[in-house]
């Protein structure tokens, strides 16, 4: 008996180890039957185009094809991409300011970056680009328009777009500029004990300059985060960022291909700063990095986030080199962004905690003209007082909104998500204590 198993898990072995030579002999000749096709394909375009068209170019127009049908972020780089990406990541370029990116096939704006010429021509996030001066962006890769925007100093461009809302195709024009970004500002809220504090874009300086604003205002009751319309950054500064309000568990997590060589980024103890109460602003033009940030914070009960959808940007992208000299490369997806409970943000974004749209607060008409009892035997001279000194309270009221520093009670309520913000994060407060 004892025989009859031995040979029959020989017989068994066996057996496996012949399927498993089937599968590679058929896997490979699989693969040398696609790479066939593909080289058949490039032979008779070359041999039989109406247009004499050099091998070259038709390489590279079969890997631009390639990367496109990927996904949206996936891109070939050929010479002289590669090297306006080169110029773009380490020295001074003339551009607009916006940040624009792939969404259902239409060239779409992520989000203007603050003041920039983009954001001073009045770009929006989620206009969709139809056109560079008189180039259609339909079939245009992200590479290859972002290199039509992006040109001299001082040079004028116009793009057309549509906008939700509006009637027809909007004309806008911008001269272009060395676009210098100031990532974070910080400033108080008039009359209330609050630190709002702004990031337009993730560069290496964030969480420095957060961490120093927040340590200037320790004593604040809580803290606004603003991070709408901004296209997110490096993944050191987000996970720096959460790092501030997190003390312990995950922050973001990377999974690639192999979803078992996942990558873990952990929040520390000792780089927390603060556990004052905290809401975070967020918009459709809010990806990427803000995406990692609002996530993580949400997910962690740290913050509560209010505004609205996010754009929906959680892929990672490497730039790897094709050839020897690394003058040639591709921008290819790697692994996507997993948030601390698990869910992705790729496609789907962040649902904030509270949906608030844009635009003015609601707020008392002709509030202004009512007169309550105790005005009454004040209102007449008061009046007379606004007569004399009229002129004089102009004066004053412009030079207090020369501080940007300050944000004023009439600057609020012109911001609904801000007012809402507020609101919230006091309650929250009153409930803290």
């Amino acid at each position: 008996m004892k025989k009859f198993f031995l040979a029959s898990s020989l017989v068994l072995l066996l057996t496996q180890s012949v399927f498993a030579k089937e599968e590679v002999k058929e896997s490979n000749q699989t693969r040398f039957e696609s790479l066939s096709k593909l080289t058949q394909v490039i032979g008779t375009v070359e041999k039989y185009y109406v247009d004499d068209i050099k091998l070259e170019a038709i390489v590279d127009k079969a890997l631009k094809g390639l990367m496109q049908e990927l996904d949206a972020h996936s891109t070939y780089l050929d010479k002289k991409s590669s090297k306006e990406m080169s110029i773009q990541t380490t020295g001074e370029f003339g551009g607009l300011g916006i940040t624009v990116g792939m969404r259902d096939g239409a060239l779409t704006v992520i989000s203007p970056i603050d003041d920039t010429p983009a954001y001073e021509a009045g770009v929006e996030a989620g206009d969709i680009i139809l056109k560079i001066d008189d180039k259609s962006t339909l079939n245009m890769t992200l590479d290859e328009a972002v290199s039509l925007m992006r040109g001299k100093p001082k040079t004028p461009i116009i793009l057309t777009v549509v906008r939700e809302g509006a009637n027809k195709p909007v004309k806008i024009n911008i001269i272009r500029d060395i676009i210098k970004i100031q990532s974070v500002f910080a400033k108080k809220i008039e009359k209330e004990d609050l630190l709002y504090l702004r990031v337009s874009s993730f560069d290496r300086k964030v969480t420095s300059s957060l961490r120093k604003e927040i340590k200037n205002k320790s004593n604040t009751k809580g803290i606004i985060l603003d991070l709408r319309n901004n296209p997110g950054g490096l993944l050191t500064q987000a996970i720096g960022v959460v790092d501030l309000f997190v003390d312990n568990g995950v922050i973001v997590s990377q999974k690639g291909r192999n979803l078992a060589d996942e990558e873990k980024f952990n929040a520390k103890p000792t780089n927390t700063i603060t556990d004052v109460p905290v809401v975070v602003l967020v918009n459709g033009g809010s990806a990427s990095a803000s995406e990692i940030v609002s996530g993580a914070l949400q997910d962690h009960k740290r913050a509560v986030i209010i505004g609205e959808k996010t754009f929906g940007k959680g892929s990672v992208q490497a730039i790897l080199p094709i050839t020897q000299d690394r003058k040639e490369n591709i921008k290819l997806t790697i692994a996507k962004y997993y948030l601390p409970s698990g869910r992705t943000i790729q496609a789907t974004g962040i649902t904030p905690d509270v949906i608030s749209y844009s635009g003015e607060a609601v707020k008392e008409k002709n509030s202004e003209f009512k007169i309550k009892e105790a005005d009454l035997k004040k209102h007449l001279e008061g009046e007379l007082d606004k007569d004399n000194g009229l002129k004089k309270k102009n004066k004053e009221t412009k030079k207090e909104k020369k501080d940007k520093k300050i944000i004023l009670k009439d600057d609020v309520l012109k911001d609904n998500q801000l007012n809402t913000a507020i609101g919230i994060l006091k309650s929250l407060i009153i409930v803290n204590k």
